[in-house]
């Protein structure tokens, strides 16, 4: 069953040829804690004869270190190997392992089951065509099991071969079989999930991995590894609505341009009419060009240069599409999104959204609601947490050209990345356009609050320097991203705190170094000296009373 041939043998160029021709496959393994990924991605290495000798060497003396295996062989170390995953047993990150047949070519995914670790167990599954979601015999389906499973139809993955493992603990029964294969049916009706199927294995001792297994002789279908190797995904993917994320304009010379990147979905060929958004002109492919020469069609996921027959406008992130197959062309959507950071998502805030080649500003508007991933519940929420899923509407600074994820990958996901330190904090799965005509909705003070990352509030300045200080209060927030002004004039009389809450009503600081008879301490309000102090001292002042985030 390895990927070892006769061709290695007497011609190699034939074999390497025979090895880039097929198949690749990306699969996850995934489920509770214990459940045995590790083991079983290691079984499938061993097995499959993937697996150098000084490696095997080297996992013979860890396992003994380790000792979870009572000192027999730990495939499991071959996936995990950050040392406090070997300490504490578990898996912490997402372990890519990469195997052939004579088949297909594999990358798997072993993912964390723990829940802390969903942002992590999301990344992995993000590229995969087929999840492998582990169920221990003994246990049952677990919450970490619905977690999964909902993360997997989350993110559009049509293809889930439950493995119920550890099937040696159970004498191999098949009536815990067929329970536990009724009770996932049970729950998966509320899930989209396409393609589901069953076969109970123990990854440790290699039964209906690799090989048959003569302990189960109820079990008449296909061996792990036989299942894999004969999936039909190549179906999978979307034939049928053109998009090409213009990601580099190529200009070798005068003579030559043209748009290179990889086809996300849809079949391209010369003389097809196509349409650039956002600009909405329109032109003809004129040539699909690789370095091995021309194409007559181009097809995902293939990386190609496109020409056109026209002299027309088309940049890095433009989206080339067929006219008659048109995305959605708008400047909010809804979607799921991931949330991956300790800093929580804030509705209003300022994020960078990278979708497919493009980079846009935007917000999330509000949270529709967030999703538990553990019973599928929804409930009302004024922010994300770390690892929390949540439907989401959002709005960006201009309109972008999208699809529902479910219809095309490539042009349905995105990811969130802070603007100050450019990390990525969350990603998304776009769920379709803004229900409703317009999606219009008032702007709300919360939102204001969180856009500038402040309380509007009014602050009366005492002091002989209150004048100057206040000038210089303004200048030092403005500098920093906190839209503040300076309420000074003495024609306002008994209207100065009015106007003052019609200034924190647009969402500013409103530094007043005027005093007034009516005024007291109440919401929104509060007084500073500025007598010997400077403006550094007074931003602190503001941070500790909350009024800056």
């Amino acid at each position: 069953m390895s990927h070892q041939s006769d061709l290695i043998g007497t011609d190699i160029h034939a074999y390497l040829a025979q090895h880039e021709r097929k198949e690749l496959l990306r699969l996850l393994t995934c489920g509770s804690v214990d459940d045995g990924k590790s083991t079983l991605i290691g079984r499938l290495l061993h097995d499959s004869q993937m697996i150098y000798e000084d490696q095997l060497s080297a996992v013979r003396r860890d396992s003994v270190k380790s000792g979870t295996t009572g000192g027999e062989l730990d495939l499991a170390l071959l996936v995990d190997g950050l040392q406090a995953e070997r300490e504490q047993g578990i898996t912490i990150d997402v372990a890519y392992r990469y195997f052939s047949t004579t088949q297909r070519k594999f990358i798997i995914a072993d993912t964390p089951g723990h829940e802390q670790y969903t942002r992590n167990m999301a990344t992995g599954a993000s590229t995969c065509d087929l999840a492998i979601i582990l169920i221990d015999a003994r246990h049952g389906v677990q919450v970490q099991t619905r977690r999964h499973s909902y993360i997997v139809s989350l993110l559009g993955i049509r293809h889930v071969l439950v493995a119920i493992n550890k099937m040696d603990l159970v004498d191999h029964s098949e009536a815990v079989f067929d329970r536990i294969r009724a009770d996932y049916l049970a729950f998966a009706d509320k899930l989209e999930l396409h393609d589901v199927r069953f076969i109970p294995i123990s990854a440790l001792n290699g039964d209906n991995v690799v090989h048959r297994s003569a302990a189960m002789p109820w079990y008449g279908g296909p061996s792990l590894i036989e299942l894999l190797n004969t999936l039909e995904i190549a179906q999978d993917r979307n034939f049928d609505d053109p998009r090409f994320p213009v990601q580099y304009v190529n200009r070798p010379h005068l003579d030559f341009r043209g748009y290179s990147g990889t086809v996300a979905a849809g079949v391209f060929r010369p003389g097809d009419p196509v349409l650039v958004l956002p600009a909405k002109t329109r032109s003809r492919i004129q040539s699909i060009v690789t370095y091995d020469g021309e194409l007559e069609a181009a097809f995902p996921p293939q990386a190609v240069t496109l020409t056109l027959e026209d002299e027309i406008d088309v940049s890095r992130g433009d989206l080339l599409v067929h006219p008659d197959r048109l995305p959605y062309l708008d400047s909010r959507f809804e979607a799921h999104v991931v949330w991956m950071t300790e800093a929580p998502l804030i509705p209003g805030k300022q994020y960078l959204l990278k979708h497919a080649t493009r980079t846009l500003s935007g917000s999330v508007a509000v949270i529709r609601h967030r999703i538990d991933v553990n019973t599928l519940e929804r409930h009302p929420a004024g922010q994300l947490n770390l690892n929390e899923i949540g439907l989401c509407e959002l709005a960006l600074s201009a309109p972008l050209a999208f699809d529902p994820y479910a219809r095309c990958k490539g042009t349905g996901a995105f990811i969130v990345i802070d603007r100050l330190t450019n990390v990525t904090v969350g990603a998304g799965m776009i769920a379709g356009p803004v229900q409703g005509e317009t999606g219009f909705r008032k702007v709300t003070a919360e939102e204001r609050a969180a856009r500038f990352g402040q309380k509007a509030v009014t602050v009366w300045l005492t002091g002989p320097q209150r004048h100057e200080m206040a000038y210089r209060l303004e200048r030092a927030l403005f500098d920093i991203g906190h839209p503040a002004t300076v309420l000074e004039d003495e024609g306002f009389g008994a209207e100065l705190i009015r106007a003052a809450q019609l200034v924190n009503h647009a969402g500013l600081i409103c530094l007043c170094p005027l005093m007034h008879a009516d005024f007291g301490a109440g919401e929104g309000r509060l007084m500073l000296s500025v007598e010997g102090r400077d403006v550094a001292d007074l931003i602190e002042d503001l941070r500790r009373q909350g009024v800056l985030s």
